[in-house]
């Protein structure tokens, strides 16, 4: 990464659209690609990394949820809905890491991602499910299953999980309000696993991520990142759920038909 601005710019991304059902990590890969940055070692890890910063909006805004430790339930539905996507994530790592490397496929799949949200809520309708009291945790492991989806990128782990939970018979506004939930663990595991487990190869050699975040100018775009991220997530956050409980899901989906088909154009063109 050369400097600040990129940084910056991936920050205010991650932070828009992580709880979207738009594919963060789409919008990520291609304004990396866009700089041409997007083989740095580094710029791999900190658009994993900063999500820590998005996950930390979702507890500021849902503190009261996270700190009620009278009910048991709710962290054991997170545990549970989490366990599909450690398994799945780890056993698939090698194949998400080559996808990330090509913008095409994604641009693709964010084309398809949006036509499936245009029509979502004619296939879901009726649901009796308004709360997070009320999913059980069956239905959040299920949930946590159609997460895995989003292990392909361009997906989008906020639109597959907030499916997942409108195919369990949840409303659309618990339905995101869980997929909110569900990100914080899901995330942070993610996040631990990109800064002390996985290998990045930086010049030829395998280096861990926690050593990349020892050199101080990465510690600082590190740090500058996440803040931004959260920041940016708590507003994007409140204006999601207002959009949804108005207007459904179509507005994302024309957004992803819009912008899948622009970037397919610019990157099949000009790169």
């Amino acid at each position: 990464m050369d400097n600040y601005f990129q940084a910056i710019v991936l920050a205010i991304i991650e932070g828009l659209t992580e709880f979207l059902p738009v594919s963060s990590t789409a919008h990520m890969i291609f304004a990396s690609s866009y700089y041409g940055i997007q083989d740095d070692a580094f710029v791999k890890l900190f658009q994993t990394a900063i999500q820590f910063g998005a996950i930390l909006a979702v507890v500021a805004l849902y503190w009261k949820k996270f700190f009620d430790f009278t009910r048991l339930s709710f962290y054991v539905k997170l545990a549970a809905a989490v366990i599909p996507a450690l398994v799945l994530g780890k056993l698939f790592d090698d194949l998400i890491d080559d996808a990330l490397g090509d913008p095409i496929p994604i641009a693709i799949v964010l084309i398809i991602g949006g036509v499936v949200l245009l029509f979502i809520e004619n296939f879901f309708k009726n649901p009796t499910i308004f709360k997070e009291e009320d999913i059980s945790i069956k239905k959040a492991v299920t949930i946590g299953f159609w997460q895995c989806l989003a292990m392909m990128p361009g997906t989008s782990r906020s639109a597959a999980s907030i499916i997942g939970g409108m195919q369990q018979k949840l409303s659309r506004e618990a339905a995101a309000e869980f997929s909110f939930f569900l990100a914080v663990p899901t995330m942070l595991a993610v996040t631990v696993y990109s800064i002390v487990l996985k290998d990045y190869n930086v010049h030829g050699l395998e280096v861990k991520g926690y050593k990349l975040l020892m050199e101080a100018e990465n510690l600082k775009l590190f740090l500058i990142g996440n803040v931004i991220a959260f920041v940016v997530a708590v507003i994007a956050i409140k204006g999601f759920i207002g959009i949804i409980k108005k207007y459904g899901f179509k507005p994302w989906g024309w957004y992803r038909i819009i912008v899948g088909a622009a970037l397919l154009v610019y990157f099949t063109t000009y790169k």
